[in-house]
């Protein structure tokens, strides 16, 4: 595996190299003894599975406060999506900083996401399924988000924005959070 750093401190793509051969393919998508020796996290406690029908689909932006923050790893089994991590830590050098990277069953590229920073993503194709590590349990109390349209964030989603949840329609602006 390959750890690339993104924009976003503490934020890495993660680049699996399968082999293929006339069978399909074997790659490995975890290993602890790499994402340790990079200094990453290696408790997941959480595994999330999601399938979002249709093209356009937008989800976030969510993340977890205190005492549940939570980092996340995450990866695309089915179709394509866009996926976007924003640096809500008021003490970063990349604070209120967005960050797109296509996830894909093609790439198998994964996201590895940072206590602190809020993600979401769009669908690019129909029938899109992702696949979550969590490194804490999901606390609705410490369930947040910020606005995927926010001004201030200013993010270009490629797609016009579908099937957003009202509980992410409501979410706060950015200069709204605490």
């Amino acid at each position: 595996m390959n750890f690339l750093p993104t924009g976003i401190q503490g934020a890495f793509l993660v680049e699996s190299k399968p082999h293929h051969d006339e069978r399909g393919f074997f790659a490995r998508t975890y290993c602890e003894q790499e994402f340790s020796g990079s200094e990453l996290n290696t408790r997941w406690v959480q595994h999330n599975h999601s399938l979002s029908r249709t093209t356009g689909t937008l989800r976030g932006l969510h993340y977890q406060s205190s005492p549940r923050e939570e980092i996340k790893l995450v990866r695309c089994l089915k179709g394509r999506v866009w996926d976007v991590v924003v640096d809500l830590r008021k003490d970063s050098p990349t604070f209120g900083r967005w960050e797109a990277h296509e996830l894909s069953e093609t790439n198998m590229c994964a996201l590895y996401i940072p206590v602190g920073c809020a993600h979401g993503f769009q669908c690019l194709t129909d029938e899109c399924q992702m696949f979550y590590l969590m490194s804490e349990f999901y606390e609705p109390k410490c369930s947040f988000g910020v606005r995927w349209d926010d001004p201030d964030l200013a993010i270009k989603w490629p797609l016009p924005a579908l099937n957003i949840s009202p509980r992410d329609q409501g979410l706060p602006l950015l200069k709204e959070l605490a």
